[in-house]
């Protein structure tokens, strides 16, 4: 790989983190302020308007995204045929929830709910509008003026959102900050990116990308209804203040693991999708990645479980700490996501979306039972059973990949267990110091204060070089914006 490219693979992931950490950031932010001026209910219905939006926007984008970006040459001719098939499945598949909206208002049984899913729907069409120009800039590596526009968009639509609740229009604050979020976005993109679609629709075009694409878009749809199904599951079977509670623990759950998945995963996928063909590469930067990844993501996840208590107690109030066992649980499940995504990103970039689709109806036949024990046991007895199957997806994932560039699931084992071993340890240890019973602020300020401290002692005694990779790189990022002297990262051995 040529300096060039190594250079622009290195601000990728400076402003991909940018991107991601602060744009979450803003996000959770918004969240907590929201949280305090909003009931739990509330939050439970607007999780049902992800639902549908989330499994629809799969429909609109069919894969074709994905494609895109694997495609190493891509024409505007492409561009244009996508961007039309998008906008056109986005304006008939937002009629249909227009016409649908009355029944599942009648099924969740929530008065108002069908006009809220009309106005919250609007972001499929939305989205489409956006995600050519999204995708060209990820193909550019150009997460600069990704990250610009993130946190612009976030921080406009959350200070609306913010003043919308406070003059108390409740759950349609939260609506038009999800709806506004999508509009400032596809706004900027257009403004700040210099692609426009030409009036030319091809069918060449179209049947090359649909038969990589419509793979990855099953899968998608798979996924998506999985990772959603609980929504809907919780909120009819008990209540949308349970549900509320729910969302409002995976939101911080996610803050983390799906921080830092993404800022590796969409910054490499178009890089590594350049080396194909060179599987010795393939397997040394993906070996690279996932010990990086899981050392920073085993710390962050099972410290997050360990001072959930104090911290919701301080962010968001007494009346969500029922949440707190879910986001323990849910930090369990959530640990094992970069892996998930990891190998299944190995497939992507070895072409294989056959292989990737059928991992997916696999995992997902296996949720089956699992959306039963949650009907019939409870919340709590379904998030266990989410770590159950979380970690058997791993193993599905891993045996597959391994073949592809030779990284066995063993190997991927004992190269992270060391990580796993450390946190357990560290957290169980800062878990204890809430029996102290101590004022909130203290207990979260002494938990931070000494699993950090205790963990950089411990892998500092270990002499372990993935961690001293890890904290030269954050050191040197703090130390510098984004465009100057290349540092040294666990992926610069790809460009040599």
């Amino acid at each position: 790989m040529n300096n060039s490219l190594k250079e622009k693979t290195l601000r990728g992931l400076s402003w991909s983190f940018i991107d991601n950490f602060i744009g979450q950031f803003i996000s959770f932010v918004v969240g907590v302020v929201l949280a305090r001026l909003i009931a739990p209910t509330e939050f439970g219905v607007i999780a049902y308007i992800i639902f549908f939006v989330a499994i629809l926007t799969t429909f609109v984008d069919c894969g074709f995204t994905t494609a895109l970006v694997r495609k190493n040459n891509c024409t505007s001719t492409d561009y244009s045929t996508v961007f039309y098939f998008n906008l056109t499945i986005g304006v008939l598949l937002y009629l249909l929830l227009v016409f649908l909206a009355p029944l599942a208002e009648s099924f969740f049984e929530v008065p108002g709910f069908a006009l809220i899913l009309q106005v919250g729907g609007l972001s499929l069409i939305i989205n489409a509008l956006g995600s050519i120009q999204l995708t060209i800039l990820t193909k550019r590596i150009d997460f600069k003026t990704k990250a610009k526009i993130t946190i612009s968009s976030n921080i406009l639509a959350g200070i609306i959102a913010i003043v919308l609740a406070y003059k108390g229009f409740g759950v349609w604050s939260l609506v038009w900050r999800t709806l506004l979020g999508h509009f400032f976005t596809s706004a900027l993109l257009w403004i700040l990116n210099d692609w426009r679609p030409s009036m030319i629709f091809s069918v060449k075009s179209f049947r090359e990308l649909f038969g990589f694409g419509y793979k990855m878009a099953l899968s998608g749809l798979i996924d998506t209804i999985s990772n959603n199904i609980f929504y809907p599951i919780i909120g009819k079977n008990f209540s949308p203040a349970t549900l509320g509670q729910y969302t409002r623990a995976s939101q911080f759950s996610n803050l983390f693991s799906s921080t830092l998945t993404s800022n590796i995963q969409r910054v490499t996928f178009p890089v590594l999708s350049s080396l194909q063909d060179d599987p010795e590469k393939l397997k040394s930067g993906y070996r690279k990645m996932i010990k990086g990844t899981m050392l920073v993501t085993f710390a962050c996840m099972l410290g997050l479980a360990a001072v959930a208590k104090p911290m919701i107690l301080i962010l968001i109030g007494e009346k969500w700490l029922p949440c707190v066992p879910y986001l323990q649980l849910m930090c369990l499940s959530s640990m094992l996501y970069p892996l998930h995504a990891m190998n299944l990103n190995v497939i992507m970039v070895k072409g294989r979306s056959d292989l990737f689709l059928k991992l997916e109806i696999i995992k997902k036949v296996l949720l089956i039972p699992l959306i039963f024990t949650g009907i019939y046991w409870g919340v709590i007895a379904l998030l266990i059973g989410d770590i159950i199957l979380s970690l058997i997806a791993y193993l599905l994932n891993s045996y597959y990949s391994a073949n592809l560039i030779s990284y066995p699931t063993k190997e991927q084992i004992m190269d992270i267990l060391p990580f796993l071993l450390v946190s357990i340890c560290v957290s169980g240890l800062v878990w204890c110091i809430t029996f102290l019973e101590w004022n909130s602020w203290c207990t979260v300020i002494l938990q931070v204060g000494a699993g950090i401290g205790l963990t950089m002692w411990i892998y500092e005694m270990m002499k372990q070089p993935d961690y001293r990779e890890v904290k030269q790189i954050a050191l040197q990022f703090l130390g510098k914006m984004p465009g100057g002297k290349i540092i040294t990262t666990p992926f610069n051995h790809l460009t040599r």
